[in-house]
């Protein structure tokens, strides 16, 4: 089971994106607040989870939750700042977006752009060590492919609503045969065309 907690006695808010390694679409991040003593045996890391699982998580991180929240940079913000600097800007709008002010903040992975004044520690793999990051794992993961099901609805050629937006082969062989969307994220999918040549 995972960890209720990082920091004992203090507000603690979990955080984690999804959507950073895509060719298309936004990246997605989350903040969690769990209460101190809160338990679930069925939180995991999302990747860990089916979709039928992560759907039904949602429902009821959002029904457990002190307070929960996301935050979204789409392509065109991607493009310009880079997606490292963009998974930290989605971070911080989620927690821009808290109710509750968190005392602490706990990161998935090893890297992370100070939030205002607010202490935080990096956890590699903290999804699955920390039930707040599992909870937002999931929470950036299902709404972000909710939001990659309804675009796929534009453009089905690309198979949005299986691939999500990442690199598969037949995303990638869509891109060389129709060309990028206004949904495409520039920086990337210029790297992917020199590629295609190559790799296909």
């Amino acid at each position: 089971m995972l960890a209720p907690f990082h920091t004992p006695n203090c507000i603690e808010a979990g955080c984690d994106e999804a959507g950073r390694g895509c060719l298309a679409g936004p990246v997605y991040a989350a903040a969690v607040i769990f209460p101190p003593d809160y338990k679930n045996e069925l939180l995991n890391d999302s990747k860990q989870l089916t979709d039928k699982q992560r759907k039904a998580l949602r429902e009821q991180i959002i029904n457990d939750a002190m307070a929960w929240a996301v935050g979204i940079v789409d392509n065109h913000e991607i493009d310009k700042i880079n997606i490292l600097n963009a998974s930290f800007l989605a971070m911080h709008r989620a927690l821009d977006k808290l109710t509750i002010k968190p005392e602490h903040i706990i990161v998935d992975g090893n890297k992370f752009k100070k939030y205002k004044e607010i202490p935080h520690h990096c956890i590699v793999k903290g999804d699955g060590k920390y039930l707040s990051i599992a909870a937002a794992s999931i929470l950036a993961k299902t709404f972000r492919d909710d939001y990659m099901d309804e675009i796929h609805l534009q453009f089905p050629m690309y198979n949005w609503i299986s691939n999500k937006g990442y690199p598969t082969l037949q995303h990638k062989l869509a891109i060389k045969e129709f060309g990028r969307t206004d949904y495409h994220r520039a920086t990337f999918n210029a790297e992917i065309v020199k590629q295609l040549t190559l790799d296909i």
